[in-house]
């Protein structure tokens, strides 16, 4: 690894990959194994950071705002506060942890090759892959699940599977995160350029003389601003691949002239290809979660138990002192998004800092009991509902403008009611008894989760209003966005862009749905899967 600064000006390889994230990593590693490959990230290295490689530091990543950060917040149109990685090994850096794979019905529709995507998966979780010690939090939802019906219980598996069951997780038993930087371990270092820092400008395209555009190098700016370029060697199977993510992956595409034509033209970006389906498509996953204060110390657990319902929910649980955030001051309410704020009241072109800092300080004033406990979240799958994304800047690092439109299909919203009315079966169940209060009833903590600063849209709901408030009003990411270079709109089913030789999209930007309870398995599984594949095409060396 290092920095692009110390890059040359001018440099040639077979494949040049643009992202070192979640599904970067693993086709860098495999790439390498035949090929040259370079690889461009962003942000920085992962390694040494405690934010990142500590369970119980979660949630400090995503509240770090400062440039330096691995993680980039952005706000949806939607008023939902949402997080991107920027550093090696993107979003496995930030989440949760959580591990589980894409059901049989999921491959089959991708079109994938069963045998490869199995290989695929075990590759990978040689690596980063885990059983979670299961504390008494945990244990008591799996249990209320099984009292709520969720059944039957599957024990410990990796395997999208209705009913009960304990996932895999990227946090070893010592509690140290490995993320998909760690598969690069795979690489064949002779074959890898791993490049920090760097910031991929535009895909250039040679057009002149060619039936249809071709990609043939980049543009990236190193950490000082200095331009490099690096080519693609001669080669009819030389490509480069797009592994920029959900809102990176489409910007970069647009910011390179394959877009709306129109769109572009407002931003005065020469059209390559007018492709009006790129940015089409954007789904995050609604999440809500209901808070639930415990008398009892509890164990600081990310996502372990899942419950994969049959009306389009899975039921999830994390627990710990100020949601997991760990016992840190300032807090950092880990997936109770970071310092988020009573911004509801307020019309988004006043989304300031100074209110954010109010709602800050709100939150710190808080009583320390207050976060003693942990919270029962429910996801919806799919989603149904989409949305869109364009360009604000012409700048490669500056946020995109993105809308999901969360709820807009009406089935969105009824699985978020059976979501919530199946938590407030475990939260009522007998196992889960004793980590509750007597005196908080269902229409309270409801009400309390409701009055919490989760997101920057208005509040209606009140104990007497249908749960379909509750879930609109209370409605944030569990960070699975997806979309904007969909298969079968942006690229074809081997994720070659569509009306442009030599150039691929291999990334979550290319899901119609989110596969399995979370993407991070079948991404990291994505990127060995058409590593493998693409080498396959290739003549041996």
């Amino acid at each position: 690894m290092d920095n692009a600064t110390s890059a040359p000006i001018l440099s040639y390889y077979d494949y040049i990959i643009v992202g070192g994230g979640t599904a970067g990593c693993p086709l860098a590693a495999t790439l390498s194994q035949n090929a040259t490959v370079l690889l461009l990230e962003r942000g920085g290295s992962p390694y040494g950071n405690t934010n990142i490689t500590n369970m119980a530091s979660f949630g400090a990543a995503l509240s770090d705002l400062s440039p330096s950060s691995p993680s980039q917040r952005f706000i949806s149109e939607d008023g939902v506060i949402n997080a991107r990685a920027r550093v090696l090994g993107g979003g496995s850096c930030l989440n949760a942890g959580f591990y589980s794979r894409a059901g049989p019905e999921y491959v089959r529709q991708a079109g994938w090759d069963g045998r490869l995507v199995n290989e695929s998966y075990q590759w990978a979780e040689k690596l980063v892959a885990f059983e979670p010690p299961l504390g008494q939090w945990q244990s008591a939802v799996r249990d209320g699940l099984m009292e709520a019906g969720v059944v039957p219980f599957n024990g410990f598996t990796y395997d999208h599977i209705y009913g009960t069951k304990v996932g895999g997780t990227i946090f070893d038993q010592q509690g140290n995160r490995h993320t998909a930087a760690d598969l690069l371990e795979y690489a064949n270092p002779s074959g890898l350029t791993i490049l920090l820092h760097a910031s991929v400008h535009k895909i250039l395209f040679a057009i002149k003389g060619k039936v249809r555009p071709k990609a043939h190098g980049v543009v990236f700016r190193d950490a000082s601003g200095v331009k490099h370029k690096a080519y693609l060697k001669k080669g009819s199977k030389n490509e480069i691949i797009i592994s920029a993510g959900a809102l990176g992956s489409p910007q970069l595409l647009m910011l390179s002239g394959v877009g709306p034509a129109a769109h572009l033209k407002e931003h005065n970006i020469t059209v390559v290809l007018d492709q009006p389906l790129v940015g089409q498509g954007m789904s995050d996953n609604p999440m809500n979660a209901v808070f639930v204060p415990s008398p009892l110390p509890v164990e600081v657990s990310l996502i372990q138990i899942v419950g994969i319902t049959h009306f389009g929910s899975y039921i999830e649980s994390a627990s710990g002192e100020n949601f997991a955030g760990g016992a840190s001051s300032p807090r950092d309410y880990g997936m109770f998004l970071p310092k988020i704020g009573e911004l509801s009241t307020v019309p988004p072109k006043q989304w300031t800092s100074e209110a954010i800092d109010n709602a800050v300080e709100y939150m710190n004033n808080l009583d320390q009991a207050a976060f003693r406990g942990g919270f029962i979240l429910e996801k919806v799958m799919g989603p149904m509902s989409t949305g869109h994304l364009e360009l604000r800047t012409r700048n490669p690092n500056d946020n995109p403008s993105v809308t999901f439109n969360y709820f807009k299909d009406p089935q969105d919203l009824q699985r978020c009611v059976q979501g919530i009315q199946t938590i407030e079966k475990i939260i009522e169940s007998k196992p889960f008894s004793k980590f509750r209060y007597d005196y908080l009833s269902w229409p309270v903590l409801l009400n309390m989760t409701a009055s919490a600063p989760l997101n920057l849209l208005p509040k209606h709901y009140n104990p007497s209003m249908p749960l379909e408030v509750f879930c609109k009003d209370t409605v944030m990411t569990i960070w699975h966005y997806h979309g904007g270079c969909q298969v079968g709109k942006v690229v074809d089913l081997d994720y070659k862009v569509l009306g442009v030789d030599a150039l691929r999209v291999i990334d979550g930007s290319t899901f119609n749905n989110s596969p399995g309870t979370n993407p991070q398995a079948t991404v990291m599984m994505l990127g060995r899967y058409m590593g493998v594949k693409i080498l396959r095409e290739r003549p041996a060396n």
